[in-house]
């Protein structure tokens, strides 16, 4: 029987109507977390984009990846839209899954498991 895995879209914002990233992952905690911590440099890195706004799951990686490159071809006012729908005040909605505490332990571990695999290059 095969496993059932999740997949994520997801919007990060620096602020309400602020700077917008769109991306896709399997764990969906774990991403923001390297986020935040600026583990992943570029774009999000740079601007401070940590605060996830929006997310839709999928069963099949396939799917996940075409709403993403959807979504990135979309006009900001339509992303925007999509987050207001469900997130008017655009809240942070990683506290849906997870509590501070949670994200502080989690963060650690993440961080190690980061500095370790810098460490095997």
């Amino acid at each position: 029987m095969e496993e059932r895995r999740s997949y994520f879209v997801y919007l990060l914002a620096s602020k309400k109507h602020g700077t917008l990233y769109t991306g896709v992952t399997n764990n969906l905690i774990r991403r923001v977390i390297e986020h935040r911590e600026k583990l992943i440099k570029g774009f999000t890195a740079k601007y401070n984009v940590n605060k996830l706004v929006y997310f839709e799951s999928f069963t099949y990686v396939d799917k996940a990846i075409n709403r993403e490159k959807c979504i990135k071809e979309w006009h900001r006012e339509w992303k925007i839209r999509l987050i207001e729908t469900d997130n008017k005040e655009w809240r942070d909605l990683i506290y849906d899954f997870a509590t501070e505490k949670e994200l502080s332990d989690l963060k650690e571990v993440i961080i190690q498991d980061y500095n370790y695999s810098q460490n095997e290059k």
